[in-house]
Formats: structure tokens, sequence, C-alpha cells
């Protein structure tokens, strides 16, 4: 089968971990009913809280953390694919991960990746974020077989990272998920040709479920969950900034057909500058 029919889950997360995992079983089981054989949460979907003290409070280790076994219970029942976009959870160090979940339709936990950039930057105005003060960054990509397809997963900032994506299609995956927290005004400038961008260098469907509106904690986010197709279209988006869904249906042979039109992921190449390698690796 070809077509995958998907759902992403806006959210608004809070302070309250308990409290947002109801709020996201709700919409889950809503894009559910759609008939969507995968469904995809945004970052933090079980706690929006910049106070890193009291974040780090409500954190727990992955094996004890109660939403992990709540959203493989919901996977099962059911009977979808579940990305859990990302869920802050301790390590057993000094920082915690920021780290997305991926449930099959039995329940199991077929696999987790962890954000690999970390959100350091200064905005103006007052707005500025140290997410490696408190997060560390994730090493490893991670391509994952699900619901007839393959999945490359990311999370938000990484978007600004092109290398990955080409990585993450280069090794087999047709859809490249970006579960995001964007602030609202790098979303009203970049979110959306990012995404497109993403898309078209590599032939992917990227899928994109986000937070959006004023949080419990005073952060706004941009919202505007998206769904773009490897022609760098955009297939389905999200145009207001309440918590809701958001479904399209995915036609896997498009993904084949861009690459087969413009393969640039076979076109890599070594260049060298003054400081040594510039380019990809020759053949990739």
């Amino acid at each position: 089968m070809s077509k995958l029919d998907i759902a992403l889950v806006q959210m608004r997360s809070g302070i309250d971990p308990a409290a947002n995992i109801d709020d996201a079983a709700r919409l889950i089981r809503e894009a559910a009913a759609t008939g969507a054989r995968l469904v995809a949460t945004p970052e933090t979907t079980h706690m929006v809280q910049k106070d890193a003290a009291k974040a780090f409070e409500r954190m727990h280790l992955p094996e004890e953390d109660p939403a992990v076994p709540a959203f493989s219970a919901l996977a099962k029942e059911l009977g979808i694919v579940l990305l859990i976009g990302s869920l802050a959870v301790r390590t057993g160090g000094e920082r915690a991960a920021n780290r997305s979940f991926l449930f099959g339709s039995d329940g199991a936990l077929l696999a987790t990746y962890d954000k690999a950039h970390m959100f350091d930057v200064g905005l103006g105005k007052g707005e500025t974020y140290r997410e490696s003060d408190n997060y560390a960054p994730g090493e490893t990509l991670v391509v994952a077989e699900a619901a007839g397809a393959r999945l490359g997963l990311s999370i938000c900032y990484d978007v600004r990272f092109a290398y990955l994506y080409r990585r993450l299609a280069q090794a087999g995956a047709q859809i490249l998920t970006v579960p995001a927290a964007f602030t609202r005004p790098t979303g009203r400038a970049h979110w959306e040709v990012l995404l497109r961008a993403r898309a078209i260098e590599t032939g992917s469907y990227v899928i994109a479920p986000a937070q959006s509106g004023l949080h419990e904690d005073g952060r706004k986010t941009w919202g505007h969950s998206m769904v773009v197709g490897p022609w760098g279209e955009v297939v389905a988006v999200r145009e207001d900034d309440e918590p809701g869904v958001l479904t399209a249906t995915l036609d896997l042979d498009k993904v084949e057909e861009a690459r087969r039109r413009v393969p640039a992921l076979e076109h890599d190449r070594v260049l060298f500058g003054p400081d040594g390698i510039l380019g990809g690796e020759s053949g990739s």
C-alpha cells in the first residue's frame, strides 16, 4: 500500500504533565477516529515549562515516566502507530534529554531519538534561549520502520541543519518528522520555508505537529502544524493557533517519483576549501 492516512496533533501544553497527558490522549483519540494509521504529537508534549528548576522537579527517568506506559497503552488500544514528538526526561546526568518516542500499533516502543541541536539563540527584545544549559544533545541518526513507511526522526531546531535530513533520506527515510515548539518570531519568518526546503532537498514528506498559542508559563509558540509533500508542496496546514487535529493522506509513491525526477541524493561530492573538506562523502 502506497497510501498512508496520518494525523498531526496540535497542542498548547502547560506546566502540569498529568493534565497534558490527558489533553494529548483526548486529541490522539480524535485523530485516530479519522482513520489515521500514524498519529504524531508536538515537541514537549507533556510539559512546556520555561523555568528549568521547576521543569526538572517534574521530570522522570524514561522507565519511570508515567507518560511512556500511558502512550504505549493508547497506541495499542487504538491500533495506531504513535509518535510522541518529545518528552523531557531525566538521563541520570546533570542535563535532561528532549526525546521522541515512537510506539507501534501493538504498544511496543519501536524507536527513540534525542534532539541533536540545541536551541541556543538570542532573538532580541529579551527573548533568549539556552537549551544546552539543561539538555544534552543526542548523537545518533534514527530511521525507523512503521505503518508501512520509513520515518526519519528529528525535533524542532534540528530543521535548520539540512545535512541531518539529507543523511536520513540517504538512509532510507521517506517521511521526515519535525515535531516542534517554534517561537512566534522564528515561526512567522522561517517555519514554512524551512519545512518546504527540507522536503525539496530530500524528496521526502515532512510532517510537523506543533505547539501553538500562549502557554501557561508565558511562552508563545507559532503552531501552524504542517504536512509538506516531496515536491515541496504544502499538503495540509492548520491555520489557527488552537489545539486540534490536522489530517492528510500521504502517497509514498510520490517520494520515489520526486527522487527519480531530481536524484540529488545521489550527487554528493567531496569539495575542498582552505580549511579542509567542505562537502559530503563521495558516492553517498
